[in-house]
Formats: structure tokens, C-alpha cells, sequence
């Protein structure tokens, strides 16, 4: 088993990120030591606009936030794109395979590029061939996807197979989904129906890694909820989206389920329940935050471990590069 699955270095790591893609790299981390790949993905960031600087310290800033949660660069393999030119060198040969109207069906680029969907760059529209050389170029076996990204992987999966049909080889093998149970999706704090994001222009709609234990406190206690009590199980909350969120996010910082997390506070309202999230939080992102100012301490070897992890992950790519090549007439 090998599992490969990437984030991009937009800075601002939030509880969603944390419990929806974190929590789950640990896990398979601990299941799977050595067989786990973990890439910043600078590649794709630059699909938009960037200030080169801004994105140089986010790749930095991010890998030590990976680290304060849980990655251990010696049981998983931590690298940024850039460091391992294969992405790109792969994502190439595969874009000449891929269709365009494949390509069209991807809804996450209709709501990226939004109205100026002629102005957008065609990196952000040929992107998912990118993150299927990602997995392919590893021989990934299994990848962490959230229900949104599960279009993308079944693209991969299109591209591979049609490659291998194509050339009447097997150089790909074809990844399968892995879907979090946890906590697959968290939501606003001031929305219920819309997605934690980064990109929300309210700072009180999401949990940052590295807000301080107050803000943390101060941002569930004003998070959006009704005035009914909590009920005495999780069906209870199929029509309350905020509650919803809030105990869901309880449930997954505690390891329990949300049937559990209603029982136990059955009854109560928010004003009881609230206080309680935020002191299981400030317990877990605390020392989260501590670690990361550690690390940021020493930017040069966070930089060495980005260097020895894309060392280790090149000499993986470079066989599944060199029979892609082969298999299409190619030499390198």
C-alpha cells in the first residue's frame, strides 16, 4: 500500500484543513510508515497569481505547521513539487493523453475561474492532470480525497487506464479513494452550508492553527448556532447545519462519535456546549502552535528536510518516469 495525497501552501492553515486532511495524514502515517507521500503543492499555487515571496515562506511555514501536527518527516516522505521535476516532467506526457473534454466536466474549474473563465490561465484548467501525474508518477495505490476532489481522482484513474490501453502496457496503476469518516468536511462557523475556507473574507468563520487560545475561545462563542437544546442523538441534527458543524468538530477532536458527543450533553444549549469545544480545541491546537514556533526557529533545516524528503521521493519517480517514456517511444 502507498498512500500520496498533497496541499497547497496558501498560508493560513485552518481547523478544516487540521481535521479534514491532517488528522487523516497521522493516521495512515501510523499505519503505513514509510509507504506515506506528503507534498506541498507549490506546482499547483501558481495556477493564480502569487507573490513569489509570499509563496516561498508559505512552503516553509506550512511544512513546519505539517510537522507541529503530527508528520514525521523520518516515517513519511515531506517534500515540496518543485524539488522533484518529475511532477512536471510527467504531467506533460500525460497531458497529451488526457482529452479536453474530459477536462470540461471538471466542476471545480467552473467555480474557480467563475466569470472570466477565458482569463483564467490554462494551468488552472489543465490542473487535475497534474494532480493525477501526482499519484500516478508514484505508483499510489490509495489517496485521501474529499468528496470534492473525488471527480479529480476519477480522472486520474481515466488517464491512466487509457494510457496503459494506448501504449499496451501497464505502467500506471490505478489509485483508489480513500474518503475520511472523521471529519470529512467542517463548515463555516458563521455558515453552516458553506466549507471552512481560507478564502472566506471573515476571519471569525474559521479556526486558524495559529490563532491564540482567546481567539479560539472568543470565535466559538460567536459562532452562528439556534436556540434549541442539543438533542439526544445525531439525527436530531438533520436540519441544524450550525449545530451540526460544531458537533461535529467536537466529535472529531475527541475521537468519539457525534451520537456519543450529543449524549453527552443532551439537553443542554449552546451556552454550555460552546465552552467546551473551545477548551477541547485550545488543548489541541495549543500545542500545535507551540511546536510551530519551535520549528520556525530554524528555517534552514526545515529547508534540509524538504531537500532529503524530495531526494527520497525523486529516486521513487524516476523508474514509473522512465517507462512512461519507454512506452511512448520516448528516451530519457
Amino acid at each position: 500500500m502507498r498512500v500520496v495525497s498533497g496541499i497547497q501552501p496558501t498560508g493560513n492553515l485552518h481547523l478544516g484543513n487540521y481535521l479534514g486532511a491532517i488528522v487523516q495524514w497521522v493516521a495512515m502515517q501510523d499505519a503505513h510508515p514509510g509507504e506515506c507521500l506528503f507534498f506541498l503543492a507549490d506546482l499547483h499555487a501558481i495556477t493564480v497569481r502569487n507573490d513569489p515571496a509570499v509563496l516561498s515562506s508559505n512552503v516553509r511555514e506550512l511544512t513546519a505547521a505539517l510537522i507541529a501536527s503530527g508528520i514525521d518527516p523520518d516515517r513519511s516522505i515531506l517534500f515540496n513539487q518543485t524539488r522533484v521535476p518529475q511532477h512536471s516532467e510527467l504531467a506533460w506526457l500525460l497531458m497529451c493523453t488526457a482529452r479536453i473534454g474530459w477536462l470540461n466536466r471538471m466542476t471545480q474549474f467552473k467555480e474557480k475561474s467563475g466569470k472570466d473563465r477565458e482569463g483564467a490561465s490554462i494551468g488552472l484548467f489543465g490542473y487535475p492532470v497534474l494532480q493525477a501525474a501526482d499519484v500516478l508518477l508514484y505508483q499510489a495505490t490509495h489517496v485521501p480525497v474529499g468528496e470534492d476532489q473525488k471527480q479529480h481522482l476519477e480522472l486520474a484513474r481515466d488517464i491512466a487506464t487509457k494510457f496503459n490501453l494506448d501504449t499496451g502496457t501497464e505502467t500506471f496503476t490505478l489509485p483508489e479513494p480513500m474518503i475520511g469518516t472523521i471529519a470529512p468536511r467542517v463548515m463555516s462557523l458563521r455558515d453552516g452550508s458553506s466549507k471552512m475556507s481560507k478564502s472566506d473574507p471573515s476571519d471569525m468563520s474559521r479556526i486558524n492553527l495559529m490563532d491564540d487560545d482567546d481567539l479560539i475561545a472568543q470565535k466559538f462563542r460567536k459562532a452562528r448556532t439556534d436556540a434549541e437544546p442539543l438533542p439526544g442523538e445525531a439525527a436530531g441534527l438533520a436540519d441544524r447545519p450550525e449545530a451540526a458543524n460544531l458537533v461535529g468538530i467536537y466529535a472529531a477532536m475527541s475521537g468519539i462519535s457525534r451520537d456519543q458527543v450529543c449524549a453527552e450533553f443532551a439537553g443542554k444549549g449552546f451556552g454550555a456546549f460552546k465552552p467546551a469545544l473551545a477548551d477541547l480545541a485550545v488543548a489541541k491546537l495549543s500545542p500545535i502552535r507551540s511546536r510551530f514556533a519551535e520549528l520556525m526557529q530554524d528555517v534552514p533545516a526545515i529547508d534540509r528536510i524538504l531537500e532529503d524528503g524530495a531526494a527520497r521521493a525523486r529516486a521513487l519517480a524516476a523508474p514509473t518516469l522512465a517507462t512512461a517514456q519507454q512506452a511512448l517511444g520516448l528516451h530519457g
